[in-house]
Parts: structure tokens; sequence; C-alpha cells
């Protein structure tokens, strides 16, 4: 009698680390590339997540990026970030004009005990995938940035973290009475990330 092998996807916290890092890393592009913070044509078209997705090609961004998702990838697998932000400023006055929220819940008993989880592969790309859709249409529920916009990256973690020395102590960059969209999440039943943006709300200047 033929028998049948049903394969589990265990989900070990180093493994947990890189997934929930390499998302950032390419929720970090696309962020970039669909907010128009750099020219279109610095962006080239790879396949990642069964979607068309697109990664810069500028050396400093790329480096700094690379950079960031490893030391992301250090602090998860330690159960230490909590929260990281990408902050779209105006270049010109500084202005804080949107926030890209990814806050972290952690599976402690992982962390403590060094035991795994279970959650398909594909079951956690799909929610990739919603996040990723969302990030991409964003056009269609942001305020166009209509004027020449940097990035900086915020990474909270726990107090007794010492900073990297390539990371400064900063102020948390905050919109005051912002406009909030709250998007997807996903969860590798180790680390669940949910998502949310906050822009700045310019009807209020409209009224005054």
């Amino acid at each position: 009698m033929a028998s049948k092998t049903v394969a589990k996807d265990i989900i070990t916290l180093r493994g947990s680390a890189a997934i929930v890092s390499e998302f950032f890393g390419y929720a970090a592009n696309s962020i970039l590339y669909n907010r128009g913070i750099y020219p279109e044509e610095s962006f080239a078209k790879v396949k990642k997540y069964g979607l068309p997705m697109l990664l810069t090609q500028d050396e400093g961004v790329k480096a700094f990026l690379a950079n960031l998702t490893s030391q992301l990838s250090e602090w998860l697998e330690s159960g230490k970030l909590q929260r990281i932000v990408l902050v779209i400023m105006s270049k010109a006055t500084g202005e804080v004009l949107e926030r890209w929220n990814f806050s972290i819940e952690t599976d402690g008993e992982v962390v403590e005990k060094g035991v795994s989880r279970e959650k398909s592969d594909k079951e956690i790309m799909r929610e990739i995938q919603a996040i990723m859709r969302q990030i991409a249409s964003s056009i269609t529920y942001l305020p166009c940035l209509d004027e020449p916009c940097v990035f900086d990256v915020l990474a909270y973690t726990d107090a007794d973290v010492a900073a990297p020395f390539t990371w400064m102590e900063s102020d948390p960059k905050l919109i005051a009475n912002p406009q909030m969209v709250k998007l997807h999440s996903f969860d590798t039943k180790i680390h669940k990330v949910n998502t949310l943006v906050s822009y700045k709300n310019d009807e209020d200047e409209e009224e005054q």
C-alpha cells in the first residue's frame, strides 16, 4: 500500500527573522518607488512573492538597505525589535509628510526556549502579497508628494539594546494630527507584523 508523506513548514526563529527583514527590504524599495522618492528609471523589475517588484539600482540606497536589513535580522532573532518606521520628509524643510509604521509582535517563548512553529510558506507569502499590493496602490489613498523628498528609517528596540555605531538616537519624527490608513498584517507564527501608514492632513491647512 502506497504511503502519503505530508511535509510541514517548520518556522524557526532565524528563519522568521530572515523572512521579516527581507520583507522590509522589499517593502522599503516599493515605498520609495511608488511614492516617487527616487526616479522611476533608477529601479529594476524583479519577481518576488509571486509579484513584479522594483528594486533600487542606486548604490548608496542599496548599501543602506542591505546594512539595515542585516541589523534588523539580528534584532529580530534576539526578540528586541518592537517597530520599524520608514519616514518620508520634505527635502527642503525636513517636515515629516508620511510615516510607514511596521510594528512587530514577537513570540517570547520561541526566543526564550528555542522552540519552532508551523506555518505554510504559501500562506505567509499570500499575506505579504496583500501588503505589497496595498503599497503599490498607495497613490490611490495617499496625497501626492509634489516636492522633492528624502527618507529615513527609525528602529524602536528594547531599552537594553545598545545602538550600533552607524545608528544614532532620534526624535520620533511624528506628524501632528495625521490621517492614518491601516494596511494588512502578516504572521510567521513567531513574528507578527502590523502595518500602518500615517500622513500629513492637508485639509486642516485648507480650512484655516
